[in-house]
């Protein structure tokens, strides 16, 4: 199986490479990335020799670029995207770029070579949910620039399966977390902050709610689907590991054996999600997918993980990057 992977040197894409490339020996991996804010080489250094891997520089909005990549893949797996919200808030130009318009570049190739796409969504494109979770019927509300690019994305790809027949899968994923995470993200921000012992940012009063998944799980779940998953369906992946932040942070710390003295309360960002939950029912039950980590023995193995590589993470973790207000800044 020859696949075009987009976004494969950012966190998600990374950790769906190295699994497939090690689950798999007959396939075959172009890596389509333009090294923006998110993405390192390094999370693929170990890999750079191996035959079965292929890795091009570029933007996914360059149609001739990119319809020269799919020409030559079965399947294309978009995880390409600006993803960090707060930066989203303080300027949405990039994420419409890049997950709008580079997005349609992709289905317009996949529909031209009639390949098929499995296009990764987030589970913020409905906005928050106070009780109960989101099924993929729901409709879309979302709250950040961010997320509204996203649903955008996903809008164009339920257009082109009805307009065109497009053989476009769509995931959409609760909050990921593991190894080679970019320093911006909570969990490796929080992490990072307690090792060099600063104070821990926390938005408000910490009580928004996430659902955690580790980052393995999701890349299962994203191998079932681009394998089985069903032509213009939309399935919700999550772990059932919805935690308020203030909570996560306490057990990071906990885990760190370092003291929650370092938890400091900021002001909240602007239009921030109360609680995210979604029903991954649907998954579980067509194509017998269940998550095989736990939340407390992923987390640890997430901060030994940080713990041990300092390499990775000490060129990227800028003052800027670890700012407790990045949504302020000017990107």
């Amino acid at each position: 199986m020859k696949l075009l992977v987009t976004g494969g040197l950012g966190f998600i894409g990374s950790n769906f490479i190295r699994y497939m490339l090690t689950k798999y020996d007959e396939i075959q991996i172009t890596n389509l990335d333009k090294l923006s804010i998110g993405s390192s080489p390094a999370n693929l250094q170990n890999d750079e020799t191996n035959k079965r891997y292929n890795f091009v520089q570029g933007n996914i909005a360059n149609k001739k670029l990119v319809n020269n990549l799919a020409n030559k893949a079965e399947i294309i797996v978009n995880i390409a995207a600006e993803t960090h919200v707060d930066r989203s808030i303080a300027e949405p130009w990039p994420f419409v770029h890049s997950n709008v318009i580079g997005a349609v570049t992709l289905f317009e190739v996949a529909k031209k070579y009639d390949k098929r796409i499995l296009h990764v969504s987030t589970d913020e494109v409905y906005g928050d949910i106070l009780e109960d979770s989101f099924r993929e019927d729901d409709k879309l509300t979302p709250s950040s620039p961010y997320s509204a690019s996203k649903a955008a994305a996903d809008l164009f790809a339920e257009a082109y399966h009805r307009t065109y027949n497009l053989d476009v899968v769509m995931a959409r994923c609760t909050n990921n977390y593991g190894p080679y995470q970019y320093p911006e993200k909570f969990i490796p921000k929080t992490i990072i902050r307690a090792s060099l012992n600063l104070p821990i940012p926390v938005y408000g009063k910490g009580t928004n709610i996430r659902d955690w998944i580790y980052v393995l799980d999701f890349c299962e779940a994203l191998d079932i689907l681009l394998r089985m998953g069903k032509s213009g369906e939309i399935y919700n992946v999550s772990a059932d590991n919805g935690f308020p932040n203030i909570d996560i942070v306490k057990s990071i710390l906990k885990i760190m054996n370092k003291s929650e003295n370092l938890v400091t309360f900021v002001e909240d960002r602007p239009g921030h999600d109360i609680r995210y939950s979604l029903d991954s029912s649907k998954i579980r039950t067509e194509l017998n997918w269940k998550p095989k980590h736990s939340f407390e023995e992923a987390l640890r193995r997430t901060v030994d993980w940080y713990t041990v590589n300092e390499w990775w993470w000490k060129p990227l973790a800028t003052e800027k990057i670890l700012h407790p207000n990045p949504w302020k800044l000017k990107w």
